[in-house]
């Protein structure tokens, strides 16, 4: 098998969220879930720590994941699925607690908290030689309300933030995301200056055009797409046009492919679309359109999001366990894709573009 390297998934989120214990084999995880209503994605979960053991998903970029929304109104007599808080403040502390997540699966050495280039280097080596010890996680996250001020961008570096994206769904206060348009605030410019000066990495994944092109102009060190597909294949904001995507690339980013059915077919909906109509080709098919637009397979990789709200019932066919992201080899082999270039697909495009880009 060859190593994955995800550069996006939502740990914390599945086990604080929806209650999962991670730790947990699947089938066990998923029956837990039987008869639970609250959401679709119930009993159909992809993603635990064994499967991903056993996929040899070696290394992650794992969330922080909550949004201060100030319309929300809290939970009433029954457990919500919710990303939403009504402060930053709130939204602070909760990804507080998302972090200390990760920092006890670090501790029972399930997983191993990524900081810089050495502590990559020497977690690969021994990833490769001992799949079955700690995951690699690089910590990144997904819409930065939690940063409550740009100046306390320094604490959440120190802390192992690596990776942030400016926003998730509607507008943050440092930006808008996917489903608005609209550019950066007056925090969201200083606070990528700030994330400049500490040598964090900007995800551009999830900026509506305004605050993805208006980013670009402000923010000077590296960027990617953690978990992006190609507007050119399925229309509509969530995914990138031919423009940005070439932009990605020319500062040397990489762009993951996202594995959820939503961004893989047009006119895809939730609860009507057949499951069956999406294969693993779809995913290949936004692989392959980064790829001839850099001319090479330098910038394409796997960004799953998997369980990332949704489950089997959303995932392309053959896709029961984020394991079986390794049938995606042979779809790529058989479209003439040569060894070395899986590979850099797999993990060395990410495993290139980390080993150059994370401080501290």
């Amino acid at each position: 098998m060859i190593p994955i390297i995800d550069a996006h998934l939502d740990l914390a989120w599945n086990a604080l969220s929806w209650n999962r214990d991670l730790t947990e084999p699947l089938a066990m995880l998923r029956e837990r879930e039987k008869g639970m209503t609250d959401d679709p994605a119930r009993g159909n979960a992809t993603v635990c720590l064994p499967e991903m053991r056993r996929g040899r998903v070696l290394l992650c970029l794992a969330t922080i994941l909550v949004r201060a929304k100030r319309h929300v109104q809290p939970p009433r007599g029954h457990l919500r699925i919710d990303l939403d808080v009504g402060t930053q403040t709130i939204a602070c502390a909760t990804a507080r607690g998302q972090l200390e997540y990760y920092r006890l699966l670090e501790e029972e050495n399930e997983l191993r908290i990524i900081h810089n280039r050495a502590q990559l280097d020497q977690h690969w080596q021994h990833a490769q030689q001992n799949p079955n010890g700690p995951i690699g996680i690089i910590i990144a996250m997904e819409g930065a309300d939690p940063i409550v001020t740009p100046a306390q961008a320094q604490r959440w570096f120190d802390d192992g933030l690596r990776v942030v994206g400016i926003a998730h769904f509607g507008p943050s206060a440092y930006g808008v995301g996917t489903g608005d348009a609209g550019p950066l605030t007056l925090a969201g410019v200083q606070l990528l200056r700030e994330m400049d000066r500490l040598g964090m990495i900007l995800d551009l994944t999830h900026s509506s055009d305004p605050t993805f092109y208006q980013a670009l102009e402000v923010f000077r060190g590296p960027v990617l797409a953690s978990h992006n597909n190609c507007r050119a294949l399925v229309p509509g904001d969530r995914q990138y046009s031919d423009e940005q995507i070439r932009l990605i690339i020319e500062r040397g980013g990489v762009i993951g492919a996202v594995l959820d059915e939503w961004q893989l077919r047009a006119g895809w909906e939730r609860g009507k679309t057949d499951r069956n109509l999406v294969t693993l080709d779809a995913v290949a098919d936004n692989i392959d359109h980064v790829c001839q637009l850099a001319g090479n397979a330098r910038h394409a990789a796997i960004g799953s999001d998997l369980d990332g709200g949704f489950g089997t019932e959303q995932s392309p066919v053959g896709i029961e366990s984020i394991a079986d992201m390794q049938k995606l080899a042979d779809v790529l082999a058989n479209r003439g894709y040569r060894q070395a270039d899986i590979e850099a697909i797999f993990h060395g495009n990410w495993l290139r573009f980390f080993r150059e880009h994370l401080k501290g």
